[in-house]
């Protein structure tokens, strides 16, 4: 009697472990798919100006873009996103040097990378902050593809994007942020130029182009950060803190990266590349925060 019990337990047992390890690589092999997906995106024709003048507005959109912060000072690009076991995912060398994509990317290429997220081979580019760039007007995505192309060659062979096993099922699980390349209206019709000015409506091309992806499409803040680790980003209509700042308080914040009660801003938000904008840029996108509805704390 005793045996056929044990007997019976394990063969229940045997049969459990069979559904998950069957259940485990189904989650596998899904998640690899999703993490592969490609995206049949058109790219649209723009054009490239090549004079020094637009090369410089280039460098100064990906200087307030903060490019550098993900694929350096130099835009060689790193191995920074990598948890042992998960993934690995490099931010790439934008140059025309040995494994940079700048030595095949074309002007379509460059332009369905920055505004779509999706790369070369139409795979999303995980960890590609698209959804802010997809709003650059063309004349800025123009000079901005212009200043990458002209930028110094740098060698540096990066590995090759990998999904481990186990990262794979954790995009199966939704476990993993959805990519840029699935939030961007693909569609959607973009501004050809618009004029910088200290205006509240180019405020607002600046907040759609730097704000949004951290604070919400409302700016009142939204859960940031590693899933299960979120915190509330702060609200940056009148309804949050900003209420009581004034405009040089603004100013001197995305400066110095201290807020006028002496905090010191979270890593994750790039003042010191946010704090290279003109003092004419920092003024309308003060005029256009302080144009929002009152909201309460999002997120």
């Amino acid at each position: 009697m005793i045996r056929k019990i044990l007997k019976w337990i394990g063969i229940v047992l045997g049969g459990l472990i069979g559904l998950l390890i069957v259940a485990f690589v189904v989650l596998v092999i899904v998640g690899g798919a999703q993490a592969n997906k490609t995206y049949d995106v058109p790219a649209e024709t723009i054009p490239i100006p090549t004079e020094a003048e637009a090369i410089e507005r280039g460098e100064h959109v990906a200087l307030i873009h903060y490019c550098q912060q993900c694929h350096l000072d130099n835009l060689g690009g790193e191995l920074s996103f990598a948890i042992p076991g998960l993934l690995s995912i490099p931010t790439p060398n934008l140059t025309s040097g040995a494994g940079g994509v700048g030595s095949f990317y074309t002007d379509a290429d460059w332009e369905r990378a920055i505004r779509h997220g999706v790369g070369h081979d139409g795979r999303a580019l995980w960890v590609m902050p698209s959804e802010n760039f997809s709003h650059l007007s063309d004349e800025d995505m123009g000079a901005l593809i212009a200043y990458l192309k002209s930028v110094p060659p740098v060698d540096n062979e990066l590995p090759d994007r990998k999904i481990e096993p186990m990262g794979r099922v954790m995009v199966t699980l939704g476990m993993v942020p959805p990519v840029a390349a699935d939030r961007i209206d693909h569609m959607a019709t973009s501004t050809a130029v618009i004029e910088p000015a200290i205006s509240v409506e180019y405020g607002a091309y600046l907040a759609r182009t730097m704000c949004t992806e951290c604070h919400g499409a409302n700016l009142n803040g939204v859960p940031f950060g590693p899933p299960g680790q979120e915190v509330p980003s702060p609200n940056l209509t009148p309804g949050g803190e900003l209420a009581t700042w004034t405009e040089e308080q603004f100013i001197a914040t995305l400066r110095t990266g201290i807020t006028p009660d002496g905090h010191q801003l979270n890593e994750e938000m790039p003042w010191p590349y946010f704090g290279q904008m003109t003092d004419d840029e920092m003024q309308a996108l003060w005029l256009y925060l302080q144009s929002l509805p009152v909201l309460a704390q999002g997120g």
